[in-house]
């Protein structure tokens, strides 16, 4: 049996009783797994795209960072993988009024959804590929996904002016938590 195999068929067995807690598992590492993450939220085996979303959707249940470092887990065994950015990608949000106000609920590429609040706080990271801002929100147990740029666009949209370290900021609301985007004196237009 392979080391594909193999992790699937316990991500497979634990996935039947829920999200696998990957929290709690701390195996031996065993080397690295040739999959790689790309900055698109494209997932590759050997080089090779996987076209199978449930496929992905079950990798991504048990993905785990660590000191850095991102690995495929089992009870049993640790893999390294390479991620070029974040692990997921942000590819929708609605906004909904909730008991705190506005609620940003997120839905990623591999159909986790997440309302950005003080659990799953967003950060203005940037693009290195462009002088852009890049936006993060956590989803789960030190994971993020990177708000994909027609989401960031109409995102924005809804941004305000409000205090924060002093200063005025232009940021967005979630759940009664104001996340900053930049300084209002930095706003061009």
């Amino acid at each position: 049996m392979s080391e594909t195999s193999d992790i699937l068929a316990v991500a497979k067995a634990a996935g039947k009783k829920g999200p696998p807690p990957v929290h709690l598992w701390n195996p031996p590492y065993c080397g690295e797994m040739d999959m790689r993450i790309a900055r698109d939220g494209t997932w590759f085996h050997e080089g090779t795209p996987i076209g199978r979303a449930p496929l992905v959707r079950l990798f991504a249940s048990i993905l785990k960072l660590e000191d850095g470092r991102y690995y495929l887990v089992t009870p049993v065994e640790k893999l390294g993988i390479t991620v070029e950015d974040a692990p997921f990608i942000v590819v929708d949000f609605r906004l909904e009024e909730g008991e705190h106000g506005a609620e940003l609920t997120f839905t990623t590429n591999v159909g986790d959804e997440v309302t950005a609040g003080p659990d799953h706080p967003m950060r203005m990271g940037r693009d290195p590929t462009t002088p852009n801002p890049a936006p993060y929100v956590m989803v789960r147990r030190g994971l993020e996904a990177r708000v994909d740029r027609k989401s960031f666009y109409r995102l924005i949209e809804l941004g305000e002016v409000a205090e924060h370290a002093g200063e005025a900021w232009f940021g967005l609301w979630s759940r009664g938590t104001f996340f900053p985007v930049m300084r209002e004196a930095d706003l061009v237009g």
